[in-house]
């Protein structure tokens, strides 16, 4: 069985966690693998099949492609028929994310998103922008988005986004704005279970390669926070005991 969200305090070698927030893991995918793809793949699926569900022909925009939730998500996109347009921050991460299902990969730190999704998408934008970076990137993403867009704000890894004057959203297209969490998405026991047996199903059918990039034993977990601040990891992060 796997925690599919519920009390804090992870870091601990044995917790004891309500029954109704656990699911049983199918055969074929491991301890491991259910460790780094329930939080990240849980978000995926609630983003790209709930929040705004992305279907083929449709153009997205996902920031930190190559980082877990990333990774799934991109991969997940492309089997569903879209076009996948993934911002990272160097080359090595653009290989990665290209190899998960972008079809162009964009790295912030020398090229200008807002700039290279219009040109992209031949001044057509996108129908919905996926950001869990938020203070650097939620204007420019607001700009990425085609009239009636939807920007889907998960995160803010850069900090908080500064207060929004309303209006701007008229300006900008009649665009909508929602600030999803998988506590919501995942509260009752039948939306978790429908939740995570579609996860299982893309997963156990090859759609979606769940990458554990880094793994650190328990004792390490400062590191493990450390590196992940540095923006030195890819994919998931496993601890081990």
């Amino acid at each position: 069985m796997t925690r599919s969200g519920g009390p804090l305090g992870a870091y601990s070698e044995a917790r004891l966690i309500p029954a109704e927030r656990l699911v049983v893991l199918p055969k074929g995918i491991s301890d491991q693998q259910a460790a780094a793809m329930m939080l990240k793949g849980l978000t995926a699926q609630y983003l790209i099949r709930q929040t705004y569900r992305v279907k083929a022909g449709d153009t997205i925009l996902f920031h930190a492609a190559a980082g877990g939730v990333g990774l799934i998500a991109c991969q997940w996109a492309k089997h569903l028929g879209a076009t996948v347009i993934g911002t990272v921050g160097n080359d090595e991460k653009a290989k990665l994310a290209k190899s998960h299902g972008c079809d162009h990969v964009i790295v912030y730190t020398r090229e200008d998103f807002q700039k290279r999704v219009v040109e992209i998408t031949s001044g057509n934008k996108v129908r919905v922008v996926y950001d869990s970076v938020g203070k650097d990137t939620f204007m420019k993403s607001l700009d990425c988005l085609a009239p009636l867009g939807l920007l889907a704000f998960f995160g803010q890894s850069s900090g908080p986004v500064e207060p929004l004057n309303l209006a701007l959203l008229a300006q900008k297209g009649s665009l909508f704005v929602t600030r999803p969490t998988l506590q919501t998405y995942g509260a009752k026991r039948e939306a978790m279970v429908a939740m995570a047996k579609e996860l299982f199903d893309v997963v156990q059918s090859g759609v979606v390669k769940i990458n554990i990039n880094q793994t650190y034993p328990l004792k390490d977990v400062s590191k493990a926070h450390r590196d992940l601040e540095a923006r030195k990891t890819t994919g998931s992060t496993v601890l081990t005991i």
